[in-house]
């Protein structure tokens, strides 16, 4: 059991008030000695001083906000660690040209983005996905996270108004970060999807190399070329090219040189995005270990309710008590 403002508890002691105080009808009249003893109606006036504690202490608790702890619970299931790395360069608002989607022609690089990476998401139950966009400059969107709903809005915030340029390298390096302070669950991948390569420095293209072999993370790029580009598949650029490689091609082979394991797709079209991101889906089904959060239950309310139905009772026995004086007289 945890409190959101522990403090308030020294308060607890005020609950003891009504029980400690006397009524003030009690010392009303001069002397009751000869009365006989009424067994039942101290018994009720001891009841009324508990329903008044009991109400108080719900009071306090409820303002000290008491709540159960978060409980972590590791479960086996199949799926993966995976940032995804969205590029929001402008020339992602172009729209696929010609492309065709189950009837939605002219679909943006953006929007058809987004919506695959949706539904690889909803096929997907026991993954950690955390989210990166990158244009200028790399932007964290999301941690990793079991959250589908949250994994899912920020997938579709990434498919808003875009930027100038491609800082691949920013993207890459901050979408490792995801990855620093998680425990590995056995699977652990970046999906890159962009539709232009920026150019990366050498010091940067070190620091790529090394972590990701040493978070241990494999490598998807899903490139989207508009019909007529450059193909980094081009067999002209593989060898003794002369002149300067394009920037995607330069990338690529860079890729290719690293120690981890690196997986490459090209797409023209919302088909060859949608085929890409099955293929991924499929080599990521591993047998992993993950830690589920179940969150805590704030117990607030429930302390409220108590306190209201003993505050309701008090005030029906006090009606009661003014209805029976007033017949009296």
């Amino acid at each position: 059991m945890g409190f959101i403002h522990p403090l308030v508890l020294w308060l607890l002691p005020l609950a003891l008030l009504p029980i400690l105080l006397e009524r003030s009808n009690t010392r009303s009249y001069s002397w009751l000695d000869m009365l006989p003893p009424d067994p039942l109606s101290n018994l009720i006036g001891l009841l009324l001083k508990i329903l008044a504690a009991i109400s108080l202490f719900c009071i306090i608790l409820g303002l000290a906000g008491p709540h159960s702890l978060e409980r972590k619970i590791e479960r086996v299931g199949i799926g993966a660690q995976i940032g995804m790395v969205i590029d929001r360069s402008a020339s992602m608002d172009d729209p696929f040209s010609g492309g065709t989607a189950e009837g939605r022609v002219g679909e943006t690089k953006s929007v058809a983005a987004a919506r695959l990476m949706t539904d690889f998401v909803n096929a997907r139950k026991n993954d950690m996905i955390g989210v990166i966009t990158f244009s200028n400059s790399a932007m964290y969107v999301l941690p990793l996270t079991e959250s589908r709903e949250a994994i899912l809005a920020a997938i579709k915030a990434t498919a808003g108004n875009s930027l100038f340029q491609t800082n691949i390298s920013g993207g890459l390096t901050s979408a490792i970060g995801l990855f620093e302070k998680v425990p590995d669950s056995g699977s652990r991948a970046i999906i890159l999807i962009s539709d232009g390569a920026g150019r990366v420095s050498g010091e940067m293209q070190q620091k790529i190399r090394d972590w990701l072999q040493r978070y241990n993370i494999s490598l998807y790029w899903v490139v989207l070329r508009e019909p007529g580009g450059v193909t980094i598949f081009d067999p002209k650029y593989e060898d003794h090219f002369e002149g300067v490689l394009p920037s995607a091609v330069e990338l690529y082979y860079y890729f290719k040189g690293l120690r981890s394991p690196f997986n490459v797709y090209e797409a023209e079209d919302p088909k060859s995005l949608a085929a890409a991101m099955a293929d991924i889906n499929q080599k990521e089904k591993k047998t992993i270990k993950y830690i589920e959060k179940i969150p805590g239950h704030n117990f607030t309310q429930l302390c409220y309710l108590i306190a209201a139905l003993m505050i309701g009772l008090l005030l029906g026995v006090k009606y009661l008590e003014l209805r029976t004086w007033s017949t009296k007289v």
